[in-house]
């Protein structure tokens, strides 16, 4: 656990992490994660790992559509709060919800048939650690499964700040020198350091990947033959996103917008999500 800032356990540990993907840009992760998961994994009942999966809203998904899913994760507060969600998926279940790191996950060899490796890659600062979990992930997955994995770009904390600018309601980061100083060092190699959020309110330390890098570290730990997706392609950066959501025509409207550049590497990290899909072969 020394590869990850204790701010990020901090965070999850105080339930901040509930409905992230019910408003705002998540709604627009939720949605497209969703149709890539779908686009990619074998028919239920296929068993999927869901390591780091947070309180459980893509492990409860999944278990209503017939998979038997198994949700690991660090934080005691989310294995809690994933009971609590599950009061939303009646008669089903999960196969198991544990306390568990992403680089030591109980379970045997080629026991699943696809992981989702959604959160730990950013929250892991060691490149060693990160190509671990990689690895562990190897070591569990079925000949032929799929893992997919989440990671965030280097241009990520830039971008948002940049669109809540507003020196006169207090959103004055990109006029810090110490945060400019940190998106500089975010540019030059990922490395995202912002101890107990002492820079900035938003991200604790973490570490940020371009499309290549993330790619990389996937070879690095067994991997090959990656697709990468823009999960939220440009279309966080509309106004009013829980507005347009309630609306079918504009919901549809972003959504093919963030379609139309999903794999185009030119422009992929205006995303800010970048979601892997790799197989074991």
């Amino acid at each position: 656990m020394n590869s990850i800032d204790k701010g990020v356990l901090a965070y999850y540990e105080a339930g901040r992490e509930f409905n992230r993907l019910r408003t705002g840009i998540g709604l627009i992760e939720f949605e497209r994660t969703k149709e890539i998961l779908l686009e990619n994994l074998p028919k239920p009942p296929a068993v999927i790992y869901d390591i780091g999966g947070a309180y459980g809203e893509y492990s409860w998904w999944l278990a209503s559509l017939g998979y038997e899913v198994h949700l690991f994760d660090l934080s005691e507060k989310n294995i809690e709060m994933s009971e609590e969600l599950g009061k939303e998926y009646p008669g089903c279940s999960l196969a198991a919800s544990e306390i568990c790191d992403a680089r030591s996950v109980p379970r045997p060899d080629g026991s699943a048939d696809a992981v989702l490796l959604m959160g730990p890659m950013y929250h892991i600062t060691d490149y060693a650690e990160r190509i671990k979990a990689i690895r562990e992930s190897f070591r569990l997955l079925k000949d032929n499964g799929l893992l997919f994995t989440a990671a965030l770009t280097p241009y990520s904390v830039l971008m948002h700040n940049i669109t809540v600018y507003s020196p006169e309601n207090g959103e004055r980061c990109i006029e810090e020198p110490g945060f400019l100083a940190m998106v500089e060092r975010e540019l030059r190699d990922g490395c995202h350091i912002n101890p107990d959020r002492g820079v900035y309110n938003g991200l604790a330390s973490a570490h940020l990947h371009t499309a290549k890098a993330l790619r990389a570290e996937l070879e690095a730990g067994g991997f090959s033959g990656t697709t990468i997706h823009g999960v939220m392609g440009g279309a966080w950066l509309a106004r009013d996103i829980d507005g347009l959501w309630k609306n079918e025509k504009s919901r549809n409207a972003l959504m093919n917008t963030v379609r139309l550049i999903d794999t185009h590497e030119e422009i992929i990290g205006l995303s800010g999500h970048l979601l892997a899909v790799s197989r074991r072969k």
